[in-house]
């Protein structure tokens, strides 16, 4: 299984980007997936999941209203759509996956990252 995230880059606040994760040797149709986060000097934090049947679950309050994920079976990619973003969104951004219909099992796969900076 691999997990490979793109779109990361530089914006300024109050801007918006789109994350991307392709999944290979894994049909994301019997997976849930999640995005996850790690700042410099901080633990690693959940962001938000979906499950299966394209139901996502917040994990962390301070994106709600900005931050929204969606999947493409046909892909086999899931996005995070970040809107608004502020310099304290700086950060490592992961995917992960777990083969569960439902969020809230222990993630099994990973992928390395794509850095995203918030900064004028």
């Amino acid at each position: 299984v691999k997990l490979v995230e793109s779109g990361g880059g530089l914006v300024q606040p109050g801007g918006s980007v789109r994350l991307s994760c392709a999944a290979s040797m894994l049909d994301i149709e019997y997976y849930s997936m999640g995005w996850f986060r790690q700042a410099p000097g901080k633990e690693r934090e959940g962001i938000i999941c979906i499950n299966t049947r394209g139901i996502s679950t917040y994990y962390l309050d301070s994106v709600k209203g900005r931050f929204t994920m969606s999947r493409d079976a046909a892909k086999d990619t899931v996005y995070l759509q970040m809107n608004d973003l502020k310099p304290e969104d700086t950060a490592l951004y992961y995917c992960a996956a777990v083969g569960d219909p439902d969020c809230g099992a222990e993630y099994t796969d990973w992928g390395q990252g794509t850095q995203v900076t918030v900064s004028s």
